[in-house]
Formats: structure tokens, C-alpha cells, sequence
């Protein structure tokens, strides 16, 4: 590949001495690895030549005793290369210069390490706590390998999240955990001048559920699938296919073409259920319940559909390391055209109803406008990108499975509003059947379902897969480790890049416009077990751990 060797080419001629060493695995993927002190300058390089950043991986490096490992990635969309830099630190001194101020998208993967690896960055412009909760003990970094997976450490102190200075004259309004807006736990400070919104600090990660550590201490390779699918309870099989590409990369096998056509029928499956179950959630944020309701009559299809196909409506089970576990027949082919002609007769009628509905129009066009240069800025991903411009899909950019052989449009429109976002979901819809028809059509008559491992998977390789779920781009990286375990997985689900741009995309806008313009990233948060408990009488705030809700919850069930 020619923008494969060029880079190389460039990165060795431009860093130099500090240019470490490289491993080609397949030719879509360059890792390469770079002196500490050339990190800044490597991403410069790589930005400079249309790189576009996705996502920073930390771990504790425990072959070959090399410290403390920093990753970050970067992919060129248009010539289906993704570039890996890895860089060292000692353990004493877990010291890296920071690429926030460059490459803003890159500050919570920092902040992110230095929760959970404890990690320093110079010229982070704002290092403070993302994912671990207030009161957790310094000095304790959940990811180092001498921390067990089940710690429980006591809490330090009573302490309240610091929030950022508001701009002056402003009021704060708060917007969580728990609100009629949200459908997960999710804290928003929202900064406003009457009605008009100012600034907003988000604070999220109110419970981490630890599923990466678990990975690399308790669960082997064909494990993870099952618990990958549950990391967001819409995307199970954008996560579970991801890690499951990431580990057959990093083993060098290849599965069968009937195995991959059958990961992008529950793929996209998965991507019809989505985008309407959004729709509905988008009418009801406006007001609009009639769209909910009809959305989600339409949605039930394919919910039935699913159980026909793998006994669940969520949660598949379909895909393990090799391949898949279920076959698609003829008669089951059959059932999928049939409830796809259903679908689309009746997603036609509903969308031509939000078409021509001005209530819709005023409630969704103008808000939470972001710019093209903003969100390229922001590194957005998914429709929310493909709403302000930006052409940019993993399926067409950086074809994995079976898209290769698949013929579709990306929907984009330079909108930049929620309106611009819905248009581009309703589009993909019909995107979505086309592809699934196509599937069955050309899907290979024979070929295993699932292909068996020759020997053990050699520990130390990194793999890095992409997969483009219904909210955008999310992306799996693998290090290989000893006694068929993973020893490192990350993963970056798409929410995690758009989020961070909601507080510029609700600046100037009205209050009442919170709820669909976060609506609009479809975001995905997990659930909470801790509370935030205000005695109004005393002026008291104190956090309620676990502990304490189970034995108010026990409480209340015998005695209420």
C-alpha cells in the first residue's frame, strides 16, 4: 500500500533516532513505536498529513519489562490505513507530553490513563478525574496489575465533584444523575443566562464496571464475546464482531465468507433497531409521541425477527473467535426478506409524515448546531459527523467482514443540526435493508460456520479493528497476553467521542432544547450504584455507596 510505505518513509526520515521500530501486521495497519519525547511531533506528522485521531490506549507493559505503555491511533479514511504509535515510560516516572491541546478529542483517553494507570501530562489543560468516582483512595490505579479485579476500597472522605468556574452572571442547572431527560445516569452542569445556555461541564463514569480488567484477569479469548455484547444494550454485536476481529487479526487467521456475510446481516439488523428505536426517542424528547409510538411499532419487527434468529431479542450470542455460531437458511433467509418488505412499506409512510410535519422542523432545525471545522475538531464520528459534512463510515473507509463486497451509499448532509442527524438515521435505514437484501443474496452456500484455532494465540501482538455501529465508528484494541487471556483490551464505543463535544454543541442554544440536542449523539451511559442523597433541612449532601442502598433497598422490602 502506498500511503503505508510513504508514512513509514516519513516517520523514520522526520523522527529519526527517535524513531523506535515498526511492526506491519496486514496491510491496512502500521504500528509503529516512537521515543517519549517524539510523541507530539509523531501525531503533528500524522495530522499534517490528514490523519484523523481516534482514540489513546494506556497499559501496564508486562512483557519484557519495558514500564508503562501509551498508545495512540490514528486513521486515514481515504486510503483505509490506520496507524498505531506506541510510546514508554518508565514505572517510576509514567511522564507523557499530552496531545490535548493539539487533538482536544484525545483529552479524555489522557484522563482516562491517569484514573486508571496513573499516568502524568504535561500541558493537559484540564487533568481532572473522568472515570474513577471522587472518593476513591489515591495511589490506587485500577489497570496496574497488582490491583485484583474485585477491589472494594473503602472511601477516603465525603467530597462533591469540583465544578468548573461559570461564566459570570450565569445560573447552574443541574441535569442528573438521575432526570426525565436522560435514560441513563449521566450528570450535566448546564451554565444559563435566562433561557439561553452559556457552557455545561459533564461528569459521567459514574460507575465503570471494570469489564476491560476483567477481561485480562478472569476470562479467556472466547469468553470476552459474551461480555463485549454487553457493554452497550443496543450495539451487542458491533462490539462482540469488533473484539473478535481484533483478536483473529492479531492470530492471523481468516473465517469463512459465509461466517462474515452473517456478522453483517446482525449488523445491520442491529442498525435498523437502532436507528428507530432513536426515532422514537427523538419525538419523545420533542414532545412528539406519536413518532415514538410508530417508530417503535415498525422497530418490533426486527425485535421479533432477532428472537427467530438467535432465541434473544438483544444480546445474540451469534459470534465467537472463528466465526459465528448460528447458521441463516433458506427458510430463515426467507423470514428477514419478508419482514424487511414490512419494515420498509412502513418506514415510508413515517417518513414521509416527519417530512412534512413543521412542529418537527422547528423543534430540531438550528439546534445544537456544530460546524463542519468544529466537529472535525472534535473528532465526531457517525451520523452526528455525517450531519455536518463529514464523509466518514468504517463500513466504506476501512472495510471489515463482508462490506467489501457490498454496494451502498453513506447518507451525508451539511445540515449540522439534529435535523441534519435524523435525516441521515431515516436514510440509513433504507441503507440498512439494502445491504441485508444483498447479504442473502450473495452470501456463499457453503463454507464453516466457525473455524478452531491451529495452537495458542503467541502473546505480545497487537491488533486494532473498527467497526461502524449505529452511532458512529467504535474501535477494539487487543494486545495478546499469556495463558489464552488478552493482556490488554480497550474499547472505544462511539459515544466516547461525540460526547465530548455536547458542550459546544449546546452553546447559545435554549434550555429547553437540552434533552434532543443530547438526544441527538444517541448516548450511551452506564447504569449508576451510587446516589447523590441532599437533606434540604440540614444543607447536607452526602454520597450513598452500594452498601448503603442495598440495606435501605432490604429495608423497604420487609418492612415496607
Amino acid at each position: 500500500m502506498a500511503k503505508k510505505e510513504e508514512l513509514r518513509e516519513l516517520l523514520k526520515a522526520e523522527l529519526k533516532d527517535d524513531f523506535i521500530g515498526e511492526e506491519l501486521a496486514g496491510e491496512r495497519r502500521l504500528f509503529v513505536d516512537v521515543h517519549n519525547r517524539a510523541l507530539v511531533k509523531t501525531a503533528e506528522i500524522l495530522m499534517k498529513q490528514g490523519a484523523r485521531y481516534q482514540v489513546g490506549v494506556g497499559y501496564e507493559s508486562r512483557k519484557g519489562g519495558r514500564g508503562l505503555a501509551l498508545v495512540h491511533t490514528f486513521a486515514f479514511d481515504n486510503d483505509a490505513l490506520i496507524v498505531i504509535v506506541r510510546t514508554f515510560a518508565p514505572e517510576d516516572n509514567p511522564e507523557f507530553d499530552s496531545l490535548t491541546p493539539i487533538i482536544p478529542g484525545a483529552g479524555w483517553s489522557e484522563r482516562e490513563c491517569i484514573d486508571l494507570l496513573g499516568f502524568r501530562f504535561k500541558n493537559h489543560p484540564g487533568p481532572k478525574r473522568l472515570v474513577l468516582s471522587d472518593d476513591w483512595p489515591e495511589g490506587i490505579y485500577p489497570l496496574r496489575h497488582d490491583v485484583p479485579h474485585d477491589l472494594m476500597p473503602p472511601a477516603t472522605r465525603d467530597v462533591v465533584f469540583r465544578l468548573e468556574q461559570p461564566p459570570p452572571g450565569t445560573s447552574i442547572v443541574p441535569f442528573g444523575p438521575f432526570h426525565s431527560s436522560l435514560h441513563e445516569p449521566a450528570h450535566f452542569s448546564v451554565y444559563v443566562d435566562g433561557e439561553n445556555i452559556k457552557g455545561c461541564e459533564y461528569r459521567g463514569f459514574m460507575t465503570h464496571r471494570g469489564i476491560e480488567k476483567l477481561a485480562q484477569t478472569e476470562l479467556t479469548y472466547n469468553d470476552v464475546p459474551f461480555v463485549a455484547e454487553r457493554i452497550c444494550g443496543i450495539c451487542g454485536s458491533v462490539h462482540s464482531v469488533n473484539y473478535a476481529q481484533a483478536v483473529e487479526a492479531a492470530a492471523g487467521i481468516k473465517i469463512s465468507r459465509r461466517a462474515e456475510f452473517i456478522r453483517v446481516v446482525m449488523l445491520e439488523l442491529e442498525r435498523l433497531h437502532s436507528h428507530l428505536l432513536w426515532l422514537g426517542v427523538a419525538g419523545h424528547l420533542i414532545g412528539f409521541d406519536t413518532v415514538f409510538m410508530q417508530a417503535w411499532r415498525i422497530r418490533e419487527r426486527i425485535m421479533w425477527l432477532a428472537e427467530r434468529l438467535t432465541g434473544n431479542r438483544k444480546t445474540y450470542g451469534m459470534v465467537i473467535v472463528g466465526g459465528v455460531r448460528r447458521d441463516i437458511n433458506k427458510e430463515k433467509a426467507e423470514d428477514i426478506k419478508q419482514v424487511l418488505k414490512e419494515v420498509e412499506r412502513e418506514m415510508l409512510s413515517l417518513e414521509k409524515a416527519i417530512i412534512n410535519d413543521k412542529t418537527i422542523h422547528k423543534r430540531t432545525r438550528g439546534v445544537g448546531y456544530l460546524s463542519k471545522e468544529d466537529a472535525l475538531k472534535w473528532n465526531l464520528i457517525g451520523p452526528v459527523a455525517r450531519a455536518r459534512g463529514i464523509a466518514i463510515d468504517a463500513r466504506k473507509d476501512h472495510p471489515y467482514a463482508a462490506y467489501d463486497e457490498l454496494e451502498f451509499e453513506v447518507p451525508v448532509v451539511d445540515y449540522g443540526d439534529v435535523w441534519g442527524t435524523l435525516v441521515v438515521r431515516v436514510k440509513e435505514v433504507y441503507e440498512a435493508i439494502n445491504i441485508i437484501r444483498q447479504c442473502l443474496n450473495k452470501m456463499p452456500a457453503d463454507g464453516p460456520l466457525a473455524i478452531d484455532l491451529d495452537a495458542p494465540i503467541p502473546s505480545g501482538r497487537q491488533a486494532l479493528s473498527v467497526v461502524e455501529a449505529p452511532r458512529g465508528e467504535a474501535v477494539h484494541y487487543v494486545l495478546t497476553g499469556e495463558e489464552n487471556k488478552p493482556e490488554r483490551w480497550r474499547v472505544r464505543a462511539p459515544t466516547y467521542a461525540n460526547l465530548q463535544a455536547v458542550p459546544e454543541m449546546l452553546m447559545n442554544n435554549k434550555l429547553a432544547d437540552f434533552p434532543i440536542i443530547v438526544g441527538s449523539i444517541d448516548p450511551c451511559i452506564s447504569c449508576t450504584d451510587r446516589v447523590v442523597v441532599i437533606e434540604i433541612g440540614l444543607q447536607k449532601i452526602k454520597v450513598m455507596r452500594k452498601e448503603e442502598l442495598e440495606t435501605i433497598s432490604r429495608k423497604m422490602r420487609f418492612e415496607g
